[in-house]
Formats: C-alpha cells, sequence, structure tokens
C-alpha cells in the first residue's frame, strides 16, 4: 500500500493556505510565542510592533529561529537601497515585505 503525506501551510493570523508561510517567534513578557505568517501578515505584525521595537531596549538576540527585528540599522542601508541594489544586479526582489537574506547577504559582500 502507498501512503502520501500533504503538508498544508496555514498562516494563522489570516486562516488562508500559502506556500510562503514561515513561523516566526516573539516574546512578551516572558512568555515566548511562535506564529506561522505569509509575508503579507509578518508586515502587518511588524508594522504594528514597529513603534515598540525602535523605542525598546535590546537585550540580545535569541540563538534559533526566526526573530521580529528592525529591517535596518542605523548605519545600514535601508531596504530600498538594498532593492534598487539588487535590480541593479539583477537580482529579482519584491517591491514590499521583507528583503529576503541571500539579497541582504549578497549586498554586504559587494558593500
Amino acid at each position: 500500500m502507498a501512503q502520501k503525506i500533504v503538508t498544508v501551510y496555514t498562516d494563522d493570523l489570516t486562516g488562508k493556505e500559502a506556500e510562503d508561510v514561515q513561523t516566526h517567534s516573539f516574546s512578551l513578557d516572558q512568555v515566548n510565542y511562535e506564529i506561522d505568517l505569509t509575508s503579507d501578515s509578518y508586515d502587518r505584525l511588524f508594522e504594528a510592533l514597529a513603534p515598540f521595537i525602535n523605542q525598546g531596549r535590546k537585550i540580545g538576540r535569541a540563538k534559533t529561529g526566526n526573530r521580529l527585528r528592525k529591517t535596518t540599522t542605523p548605519t545600514g542601508p535601508t531596504a530600498e537601497e538594498v532593492r534598487a541594489w539588487a535590480r541593479e544586479n539583477n537580482y529579482d526582489v519584491n517591491d514590499r515585505g521583507r528583503v529576503p537574506s541571500n539579497i541582504r547577504e549578497a549586498y554586504d559582500r559587494a558593500h
């Protein structure tokens, strides 16, 4: 007998099935949370938390997993600058959302 296993990825916020769902972790009041989100839902989460992240103090980085983080650093390039560089160097990059890590790494290597 053959058996077929199908994995369905679902955005925890919208309930919609999608292939680009990723697990993200965050913590609040010493309680850790994980949520599975598409990039659009992650953008909504990040935009909602951005004012608190920007005013908060970092106390260290987690060693594993995806973490909410700023998309730019005070001395680093903006997402728009990285996107412009990526397009000039024939990378395929979206107009919004997070810049993929492989593109940021390529940008860092080039600069």
